[in-house]
């Protein structure tokens, strides 16, 4: 009987991470720009943003199609097999939080170009740290770096209470100016940025199980991983 080529396998391999770090690039300025479109209030980027969502839905099939023929005719071994099954995972998280990007650029298009936005609150930061989980998940997988997955879980908090603190400020907004359509629009795109935020913790998770074949869910299971001997 003859076995596929471990050359083979690796280059599949190869062509699944090369996939996953392009819808990266694509996702992480698709966040980038779209809040540079809420801070300009610039329409064309907005649309921009909203129209390349589509290539980054069509990749994410590509990488499902691409590692459902990979283990159809490499016959992976039970770390390969862990490393395409977590591949087909991280392109979704990707493409969902495409759409979050997506749908910060849309909320941008429904904001009247005469509504003024004198306070983002804590967006640029929130949009700052929703990347920065976005780039170390990512990262986490193409090292299969357990420990930097680990970490950024522990972090995981930061950007919540970035988000619980601008409900709260927009709740007292609306208090004194109940009509502000505005208001609004920016608590939505603090929801996105955070649920940016939870994708890049769901391709940690996934992470740690590639590596270490075990599932963790919330902090307290990281820690009691790290307990571990």
């Amino acid at each position: 009987m003859t076995f596929p080529s471990r050359s083979i396998l690796d280059r599949e391999l190869n062509n699944l991470q090369e996939r996953i770090l392009q819808m990266t690039s694509m996702v992480d300025s698709a966040i980038e720009n779209a809040m540079l479109s809420l801070n300009n209030r610039d329409s064309q980027v907005a649309q921009q943003v909203v129209n390349g969502d589509e290539v980054v839905n069509r990749l994410r099939y590509e990488v499902e199609e691409l590692a459902h023929l990979t283990l159809a005719t490499q016959q992976p071994t039970a770390r390969d097999l862990r490393t395409i099954i977590a591949a087909t995972h991280v392109a979704v998280e990707l493409e969902r939080m495409g759409d979050h990007a997506a749908g910060i650029a849309r909320l941008v298009l429904r904001m009247q170009e005469d509504e003024s936005v004198a306070n983002l609150h804590k967006l640029p930061k929130m949009a700052k740290r929703a990347r920065k989980m976005l780039q170390e998940s990512v990262q986490s997988f193409v090292e299969r770096n357990n420990t930097l997955a680990l970490s950024m879980m522990r972090r995981d908090d930061k950007l919540d209470r970035h988000y619980n603190q601008l409900f709260r400020e927009t709740m007292e907004e609306l208090k004194t100016q109940p009509a502000i359509p505005h208001a609004i629009y920016l608590l939505w795109v603090g929801h996105n940025l955070e649920r940016i935020g939870d994708r890049a913790i769901n391709i940690a998770e996934r992470v740690i199980f590639m590596v270490t074949g075990e599932f963790v869910e919330n902090v307290d299971d990281v820690d009691d991983l790290t307990a571990q001997p």
